[in-house]
């Protein structure tokens, strides 16, 4: 009887290995071999304040590229309210990230999703994150550009080259890098301040401006010209003399806002991309 069981508890151990009776978890490993980069987790600290300079909040959409083991979508729908996405290439890794995601309790304001960061449409962000590669960042530089002007990228370690950061944060060793997409404003503009009207032109090179106005027979430069997302100022003096400071809003081919003179002066203003 015996030497039936034995032989019996054999046969089973055949038929069913132990790999295939108890399979254990995933579970990554720190450097190992992504599509395009190895793993490799940003520390708690960085998340922290990745997501403090792009002051996240709870109307706010994050997706965080390359997510790992999803702690960037959580820390996003956990500490700051927002809704998340994490977009992960590796299969395996996307689980566990989102089996992460369902143990923090955030399951209904963070996902992750398997895929290509360069496939996925991510254009619903408000915020992008990401800790990838130089190479990665600047492949990925046409489409953030060409996202919604007021768009916050934060970067773990690695630039976007010439497009300068609007912030640097460092901690213990380590840098984050802060973006704020910015409207397209190049070219010639058609500018209505009351009843004047003049041409208005900028050169422009990422988030940096600068200007000049068209008035009659003369060409004045723009002073203190400064691009912040969809949000505009610059400075010029009329042919009164008068220094007016002007502030407002770029929407498409289209700025409105209002200006004020040093003479005390105000009104609005419109311009129209020609």
């Amino acid at each position: 009887m015996v030497r039936s069981f034995l032989a019996f508890a054999a046969l089973v151990a055949l038929a069913f290995p132990a790999s295939a009776q108890q399979q254990k978890p995933y579970e990554p490993q720190v450097g190992q071999a992504g599509k395009d980069v190895i793993w490799v987790p940003t520390p708690d600290e960085v998340v922290d304040r990745m997501l403090r300079m792009a002051q996240v909040g709870p109307n706010d959409v994050v997706y965080d590229l390359g997510a790992g083991d999803g702690k960037i979508a959580i820390a996003a729908a956990k500490k700051f309210g927002a809704r998340s996405t994490g977009i992960e290439y590796n299969p395996e890794m996307a689980r566990h990230a989102q089996g992460n995601v369902e143990k923090s309790g955030v399951n209904g304001r963070a996902r992750i999703l398997n895929g290509d960061i360069f496939v996925i449409n991510f254009s619903e962000a408000t915020v992008v994150t990401m800790y990838l590669l130089p190479n990665l960042n600047m492949k990925l530089r046409p489409t953030l550009l060409a996202m919604k002007p007021g768009t916050r990228v934060v970067s773990h370690s690695f630039t976007m080259e010439d497009w300068e950061a609007d912030e640097i944060s460092s901690m213990d060793g380590r840098r984050a890098y802060f973006w704020v997409v910015p409207a397209n404003v190049g070219g010639s503009w058609a500018l209505e301040t009351g009843s004047d009207k003049n041409e208005i032109s900028f050169e422009q090179r990422f988030q940096k401006i600068e200007g000049t106005i068209n008035l009659g027979l003369t060409q004045g430069g723009l002073r203190d010209a400064r691009l912040r997302g969809f949000a505009i100022g610059f400075a010029l003096v009329d042919n009164n003399g008068v220094l007016k400071g002007y502030s407002g809003r770029v929407t498409g081919s289209k700025m409105e806002g209002s200006w004020r003179g040093d003479n005390g002066s105000e009104g609005r203003w419109s311009a129209t991309k020609k």
